[in-house]
């Protein structure tokens, strides 16, 4: 797969999951008696785990976890 692909489908994916990401918060924090977030604020939770869960999961296609 071609870094171009890879490219043409995160950044689709990175809109998509933070407009669910505010969608479903928008449903779950009346419950919990909090304020919902903007899309703005998704955009930024988005990013925010993309960098934590990123180098993690190529860490488990590394050296580390192989069988």
């Amino acid at each position: 797969m071609g870094c171009s692909a890879i490219i043409g489908a995160a950044i689709p994916g990175f809109f998509v999951s933070s407009w669910f990401g505010m969608l479903l918060w928008g449903v779950i924090a009346p419950r919990f008696g909090v304020v919902t977030i903007s899309y703005i604020d998704s955009m930024l939770i988005t990013i925010s785990m993309w960098i934590v869960v990123a180098p993690l999961a190529a860490a488990g296609k590394g050296k580390w976890f192989k069988k």
